[in-house]
């Protein structure tokens, strides 16, 4: 990724974000969907603390403040499992109201990038049109 331009690599960033809500997205309705099942652990998608992880772990020199360090700069996407005790006797740990909070979220960050996604491409296009004309 260190041979792209910026825009590429913002666009990329946003690509990954979109994955991740996406995942998160369904990971949150697996959660959901198993609110009465005895014994059950929820699991969460792991992005933003990877990502950040990245941005600050490498420490490469840079010609440019645009640019962005390292080749992984996209962050991994990892489903973990929250394995932490309930306070329900069945031994599930999924909090309804915290997960539908969550999905409402992620439905917000979902959109915010799939609009950044669009202006992206709408100004790629405007620019290989020649501005409309």
């Amino acid at each position: 990724m260190s041979n792209m331009s910026y825009d590429n690599k913002v666009y990329n960033l946003i690509k990954q974000g979109l994955n991740a809500s996406s995942l998160r997205s369904r990971v949150i309705a697996n959660n959901i969907a198993n609110v009465n099942t005895k014994g059950y652990k929820k699991y969460y998608v792991s992005f933003e603390e990877t990502l950040k992880n990245t941005m600050n772990s490498v420490q490469l020199e840079k010609s440019d403040d645009l640019h962005l360090d390292g080749e992984n700069v996209a962050g991994k996407i990892k489903i973990k499992q929250d394995k932490s005790t309930s306070m329900r006797e069945d031994g599930n740990n999924v909090d309804i109201e915290s997960e539908m909070s969550n999905q409402a979220a992620n439905t917000l960050l979902y959109n915010a990038l799939i609009t950044q996604a669009n202006s992206k491409l709408s100004m790629t296009r405007y620019v290989i049109t020649g501005g409309g004309r």
